[in-house]
């Protein structure tokens, strides 16, 4: 069984399971879980570790359109070295500060191999969920594709300086807050573009047709081996944690102009069927 029939089987039995977070009243709840062999490539600090690690459950709370409020996390490791797990709380602290919210502590625990467990809560009376998209509406993305796939080249180069930069990405809580009073539906980018829409067109019953220009990151083009390789970057490689989102096309100016970062309009929901530049688009992406 692979990661998407586990998540088929979940959600089956699990209704609240099936979105970025969880809804219970009028808050949201998301946990996640990182490996040092399968996330943390080799290279990465501590810092960047405690930072990427809760930033990937905030970017969930983001996704919901909610105001991200605490966070905690399990740190895992075959021994505890007092300047990681310091630099870890750094960097972990350091993401919550950026969007608001209060890394609280966790849990410590032995284990052959560096794992992170981390947990967010967020706060909102209407969460923006993955269902909502009508066709008509325009399909969009925060930021910039594939910044995670430049981070790994560079892992893979040696260059761990710029690498654990872009690895350092920004949750955005603040953009999803703002989506909120014009999203249709909405989810993070964290399996890839291609994943993130077909997930999205799933659960809202629908199709989408992306057109482009797709907002892939300069940084891309100076690890891509060719046309091809950009490509498979930016839109399947994943862990981005943009948000994608659909907006009716009467909200979308005010949409851009509430968004405290970019927002591309990259395409527009249809009735059936996903598509790039009039071609199937796959549904793969990131997978754990």
């Amino acid at each position: 069984m692979d990661e998407q029939a586990a998540l088929g089987l979940i959600g089956d039995r699990l209704p609240a399971a099936g979105d970025d977070c969880a809804v219970v009243g009028g808050q949201v709840i998301t946990t996640d879980m990182l490996h040092e062999r399968t996330d943390f490539p080799d290279g990465t600090t501590r810092y960047t570790a405690g930072w990427r690690a809760v930033g990937a459950s905030l970017s969930d709370v983001a996704a919901m359109g909610a105001d991200a409020t605490a966070t905690v996390a399990v740190y895992a490791a075959p021994t505890f070295d007092a300047d990681e797990l310091s630099a870890f709380v750094d960097g972990a602290t350091a993401v919550c500060e950026a969007v608001g919210a209060e890394y609280v502590g966790g849990d410590l625990d032995g284990h052959e191999e560096f794992t992170v467990a981390t947990t967010a809560l967020g706060e909102t009376e209407d969460p923006v969920r993955r269902s909502g998209a009508e066709p008509g509406d325009a399909v969009c993305v925060t930021g910039t594709l594939g910044r995670t796939a430049a981070a790994i080249r560079l892992f893979e180069r040696g260059e761990v300086g710029a690498a654990n930069e872009l690895f350092q990405f920004e949750p955005r809580v603040a953009a999803g807050r703002a989506l909120a009073d014009h999203a249709t539906a909405m989810l993070d980018s964290s399996d890839g573009l291609a994943r993130s829409v077909h997930q999205l067109c799933g659960a809202s019953d629908c199709g989408a047709s992306l057109t482009g220009p797709l907002p892939i990151d300069e940084r891309v083009d100076a690890v891509a081996a060719d046309a091809a390789d950009r490509r498979e970057l930016g839109v399947f490689f994943g862990e981005d944690f943009e948000l994608v989102c659909t907006v009716p096309e009467a909200d979308l100016a005010a949409a851009r102009a509430a968004t405290p970062c970019p927002l591309h309009r990259v395409g527009t929901v249809t009735e059936s069927g996903v598509t790039l530049s009039g071609e199937p688009l796959p549904d793969r992406g990131y997978s754990h």
